[in-house]
């Protein structure tokens, strides 16, 4: 037995010798590894305080816009994460505070193309502001200094379709009841079917709700709204596109409602 032991070890050892050596096996690894060039790898866009402070509102939108075009057309480059997090993990100096949808459907740092460091995300259903996404917003514009805010909006919401439709459980309900003002708002404005099977009118109701928690932000934080006044932030509205990817910026901030709402 101890004989049949020791040869069926060195029978083991000679195949894994014979294995290594293949050169077969030895091209099969190699075709399975990807190298990535140093220029498709972000490592070097985290913000430095002094950077954040040159920027104005306009030029971060512009940023974002341009990030969200490299997103639709698939020009992402990769992230060096171990890298951005040791340069932020002294100090973060964001360009923008996004407040999103809880949908996961609606992956905001790539929509932006952004990665550590680039932007606050606060992410609640809804997209609704409370005391304590107004709290979270006026930490990352007055004391990290952050220059823009964007109320992000979503097609297709679950939220939205629920608030139209009256859902009411548990701590949902008291939810939904923030977005009930912009179901009748939309309401009044719409003359088509109005229900949640409809998807033009929960694109108006996500267009006003996005209308209404920018108007909550400006009434319920007198320090956001001063720094809107005198030009430190901006403060704005867009919506996702499901369908593209797309982020339209400009139907809301010039025309604060969409053709048909």
């Amino acid at each position: 037995m101890k004989r049949l032991l020791q040869a069926s070890l060195l029978f083991l050892a000679f195949s894994s010798c014979q294995n290594v050596s293949n050169p077969s096996a030895a091209e099969k690894k190699d075709s399975s590894t990807i190298t990535i060039d140093k220029s498709e790898v972000i490592n070097t866009d985290v913000l430095t305080v002094e950077q954040q402070k040159l920027l104005s509102p306009e030029q971060v939108l512009d940023r974002l816009k341009q990030g969200n075009k490299d997103f639709t057309e698939d020009m992402l480059t990769i992230r060096n994460n171990t890298e951005r997090v040791r340069k932020a993990s002294l100090g973060q100096y964001p360009k923008a505070a996004i407040l999103s949808c809880l949908d996961s459907r609606v992956p905001v740092e790539d929509v932006f193309h952004s990665g550590i460091g680039n932007l606050f995300v606060a992410r609640v259903a809804g997209n609704i502001s409370n005391q304590d996404i107004l709290g979270s917003l006026e930490y990352a514009c007055k004391v990290s200094g952050a220059k823009l805010i964007v109320v992000l909006g979503h097609q297709y919401c679950g939220a939205i379709k629920a608030a139209i439709d009256g859902v009411e459980l548990g701590n949902i309900t008291g939810l939904l009841h923030k977005i009930q003002p912009a179901v009748s708002l939309a309401a009044q404005h719409y003359d088509g079917q109005k229900t949640s099977k409809n998807a033009d009118f929960v694109a108006a109701v996500c267009d006003s709700n996005v209308r209404l928690t920018i108007d909550n932000i400006r009434s319920h934080s007198p320090i956001l709204k001063k720094m809107e006044e005198t030009g430190e932030i901006k403060i704005i509205g867009a919506i996702y596109d499901m369908n593209t990817g797309k982020v339209e910026f400009d139907t809301l901030a010039k025309n604060n409602q969409r053709p048909g709402l």
